[in-house]
């Protein structure tokens, strides 16, 4: 294959997958600047690592694995990434049905209690969220089985908490 034929493939490949990078860096990046250079390095991470993509699993398993991998090690190179947080950066449906606007804030709750998750927990949450399987998660993440339910199951108990203090403004 040709390196022209190769750029088109991985082009098509990343166009398919937008999403899936979008939602990566909206979980683990919170400003508009952050979330776009996090995009940037996410594809770029993903360009140099293209090579050794076998096809052994899905391209969005292999995706979700580099794109995640790319956000904690930024995070951890920078230290004030989390810092820079704005909940009014939450997108906010005003319409005039009270249940969407409610369905919003709540979903706003659960964001602001997610941006407080270390980032293991944030990518187990994101993939969760995304209906992606245990076995897929275990893939991606390299856990057990058996330990992504337990933690699973305790994240899930920490939102709750979360939320609900966030909803009824005990924090």
């Amino acid at each position: 294959m040709s390196r022209q034929e190769i750029e088109k493939q991985f082009e098509k490949h990343i166009r398919e997958n937008e999403l899936l990078i979008y939602k990566v860096c909206r979980i683990y990046a919170y400003t508009s600047a952050d979330r776009q250079d996090l995009f940037q390095e996410i594809v770029i991470q993903l360009w140099k690592a293209y090579a050794n993509f076998k096809g052994n699993s899905l391209f969005s398993t292999w995706l979700y694995r580099v794109a995640i991998n790319t956000a904690i090690t930024g995070l951890r190179k920078k230290k004030d990434f989390i810092d820079s947080y704005e909940p009014a950066s939450l997108p906010v449906n005003i319409g005039d049905d009270n249940t969407a606007q409610a369905d919003e804030e709540r979903m706003q709750h659960l964001y602001t209690a997610i941006a407080q998750l270390n980032q293991v927990e944030k990518a187990l949450v994101m993939l969760y969220m995304e209906d992606r399987s245990y076995e897929e998660m275990e893939e991606i993440l390299g856990m057990s089985q058996g330990s992504l339910r337990v933690k699973m199951s305790r994240i899930k108990d920490k939102l709750r908490q979360m939320t609900k203090t966030i909803e009824h403004g005990t924090r």
